[in-house]
């Protein structure tokens, strides 16, 4: 391929090297620049252009094929509100805490502007902490987009502080539900392998190798055992740090993959016996319980998120594909949450 210079947009004409790729795929090589989402961003928004017209980003070129790309800027994303029940476990003057579905980003980013937390929690007319990001009002910690469970969000700066050195100082206490895959021989355990942005795979974390990549973080993560179910154990998880996707990322690194999360290696389908069970279409993974000191009057709250309809589905399925006995799994959960 042949790439014209331009200070407002990249022409490329196409090879017979280059014949028969993805638009999408010559484009995002040929353009360091731009990340590969940003590149399909463009192609939707008819910014780039192949011999004259809109393309389409699953487009094969040809030779000869003349492709214009406009990296047009994207227009600053606002925290915008929107009407968006939630589920609202606690609430004072200070604090709110809502029990996030699973499906739903606490706030925006880049290609996602809508149906988060925070547009949500605009959309009730909450008042909010502000932050050096006008993105993120009232966010002190995230859990990510297909984890559920307990977000705290700060009502005012007062309480952001607080809340914000509880989470540094670790007297914030965050426990989660896992199923993963495999068989935990041990009853309880720690995990304690420093973790990294995979270099390989910006998308993903890695606990592996880390002593060959800058910057990576310490972390640890607790475990104990709540109960075995077929080929899947069902795990209580305490964090002690709180690292970018550090549960999935520890459990991967032991080869026992978080059910459902096929980022970190997960089957897209868990087999039982003969069986295999549907896809979950989702992590399982819950934010289920946290434990905080109100941030104005010192007072101890504890909360519990209750296990969403879908995961308790998903165990009743793998108890009974396994021959298991379901009132043995509901009894681990009742003594858990």
């Amino acid at each position: 391929m042949t790439v014209a210079p331009n200070p407002e947009k990249f022409v490329i004409t196409v090879t017979t090297e280059d014949a028969g790729q993805r638009l999408d795929r010559l484009v995002a090589r040929t353009c360091p620049e731009l990340s590969r989402t940003r590149v399909q961003e463009l192609i939707e928004s008819g910014n780039v252009v192949l011999n004259g017209k809109a393309a389409k980003d699953a487009h094969k070129v040809h030779t000869g094929d003349r492709i214009e790309v406009l990296p047009a800027r994207r227009p600053p994303l606002r925290a915008e509100p929107e009407s968006i029940a939630l589920n609202v476990l606690y609430e004072d003057d200070d604090v709110i805490a809502i029990n996030k579905p699973a499906g739903m980003t606490v706030h925006a980013g880049a290609g996602n502007s809508h149906g988060t937390l925070v547009n949500a929690l605009l959309g009730r007319g909450q008042e909010l902490s502000q932050s050096d990001d006008p993105l993120r009002p009232g966010i002190v910690h995230r859990i990510d987009k297909e984890t559920s469970g307990i977000v705290l969000v700060a009502k005012n700066d007062f309480a952001h502080a607080k809340l914000s050195e509880g989470f540094r100082l670790r007297t914030i206490r965050k426990t989660y539900l896992a199923l993963v895959q495999g068989i935990l021989k041990e009853d309880t355990g720690r995990i304690e392998l420093p973790i990294a942005r995979d270099p390989n795979h910006r998308n993903r974390m890695t606990a592996r190798r880390t002593e060959l990549i800058p910057n990576a973080r310490a972390a640890r993560t607790e475990w104990r055992v709540l109960t075995r179910i077929g080929p899947a154990t069902l795990l209580e998880i305490q964090l002690y740090t709180g690292r970018t996707h550090q549960i999935r990322v520890h459990f991967s690194a032991l080869r026992h993959p978080v059910v459902g999360d096929e980022l970190y290696g997960a089957s897209a389908q868990l087999h039982v016996e003969q069986t295999n069970l549907p896809a979950l279409g989702r992590n399982f993974l819950h934010a289920a319980r946290i434990a905080f000191a109100q941030p104005r009057t010192g007072r101890a709250i504890r909360l519990v998120a209750p296990l969403p309809r879908e995961l308790r589905d998903y165990l009743q399925k793998l108890a009974i594909a396994a021959g298991d006995d379901s009132a043995r799994i509901d009894a681990a959960l009742e003594g858990f949450l």
